[in-house]
C-alpha cells in the first residue's frame, strides 16, 4: 500500500490560489484538502486550477470538507446545512469528503440521524464521506465515538489524534483498547502533533517534544497497519494558522512558520512510514 500525501488550503486562504497550486507541484504532492468558501468567483477558478491539474497528475487527489460555524440551530435544521454542504462539493469531482460531522451537544439519537443521512448521502452519489475526529462533533470523545461504531461498523474516520489528546488531557496512555477498535476506521490520516493541553504543538521537531511526535508517529504507522489492503492511505501534514498556531504576547507574532512545519513534515514522513 502505498501512501499519498495531501497538501492544506487551511493556512493559504491570503495568497491566492496560484500560489497555492504551486507549492502543492513543486513539492510533490499527490492532492489538495480544502475547505470551499462560498464565494462564486473561488469556485470558478478552482474548477479551473483542477481542471489543469488532473491534466497533469491524472490521479490527483482532491478532498473537499464540510465544516459548519457554531451556531444556534434544531438538529434538523443543521442536518439540512450539512446536506446543502455536502452537494455543493460535487462539481469538484472529490475522491472522498472530510465531514466535520454532528455536535458534541447534541443527543446519541440526534447525531446517529444525521450521521444516517450523510450515509445515504454517500452512497446515493458514490463519494466516500469520512468523518473527522475532532473536539465539538460526535467524535469528540474517543470512548463515545465507539458507541456510534457500534452502530454504524462502516463508518470511515478521519484521524486527528490531537483533539482527544485534549479533551481527555492525556495521551491517551489509558485508552489502548479504545484506539485498537477505532485505529481500523480510520481512513485518512491528519499528521499533526498535540498534546495534554493543545491541537497543537509550537514545533513539532523541538526537542522538547520529542516524546509527542514519537507517539503520534507510532500511531499513524498503527493506523496504515491495518489499512495494509488498500490501494493507498492519504495523509494531510495539517499544522494550522493561530490560534492553532500559538503567537508571542503583544507582538502577536507566530512561533513558527506553518508552511514550513508541514512541508517538514511531510519530507519527515515519506522517510519514517
Amino acid at each position: 500500500m502505498e501512501v499519498q500525501f495531501l497538501y492544506p488550503y487551511w493556512g493559504s486562504e491570503t495568497i491566492g490560489l496560484t500560489p497555492f497550486f504551486k507549492t502543492v507541484n513543486s513539492n510533490q504532492f499527490n492532492g489538495i484538502e480544502i475547505h470551499i468558501p462560498e464565494d462564486a468567483s473561488f469556485k470558478k477558478t478552482l474548477l479551473k486550477e483542477l481542471e489543469q491539474q488532473r491534466l497533469l497528475q491524472h490521479e490527483f487527489i482532491v478532498v473537499p470538507q464540510q465544516v459548519l460555524g457554531v451556531c444556534k440551530e434544531t438538529p434538523s435544521e443543521y442536518l439540512q446545512k450539512v446536506l446543502k454542504k455536502l452537494e455543493a462539493t460535487l462539481p469538484f469531482q472529490p475522491n472522498f469528503i472530510n465531514s466535520h460531522t454532528g455536535k458534541d451537544s447534541y443527543s446519541f439519537e440526534d447525531n446517529c440521524r444525521v450521521i444516517e443521512a450523510i450515509e445515504n448521502f454517500s452512497e446515493q452519489n458514490n463519494i466516500p464521506v469520512y468523518h473527522e475526529i475532532h473536539r465539538g462533533r460526535f467524535t469528540f470523545h474517543s470512548a463515545t465515538t465507539v458507541n456510534y461504531l457500534e452502530k454504524f461498523p462502516q463508518l470511515k474516520l478521519v484521524g486527528d489524534l490531537s483533539h482527544w489528546c485534549v479533551v481527555s488531557e492525556s495521551m491517551l496512555q489509558d485508552q489502548e483498547a479504545v484506539l485498537k477498535k477505532v485505529f481500523p476506521h480510520i481512513h485518512h490520516i491528519h499528521a499533526r502533533v498535540g498534546f495534554e493541553q493543545a491541537p497543537q504543538v509550537n514545533h513539532p521537531f523541538a526537542p522538547e517534544w520529542e516524546a509527542r511526535l514519537n507517539q503520534f508517529v507510532t500511531w499513524w504507522k498503527q493506523i496504515i497497519a491495518t489499512q495494509k489492503e488498500r490501494k493507498y492511505m492519504t495523509i494531510t501534514p495539517e499544522f494550522g494558522p493561530f490560534p492553532y498556531m500559538p503567537h508571542s504576547p503583544f507582538n502577536n507574532q507566530p512561533l513558527a512558520n506553518q508552511t514550513e512545519l508541514n512541508l517538514q513534515m511531510h519530507t519527515y514522513l515519506k522517510h519514517v512510514l
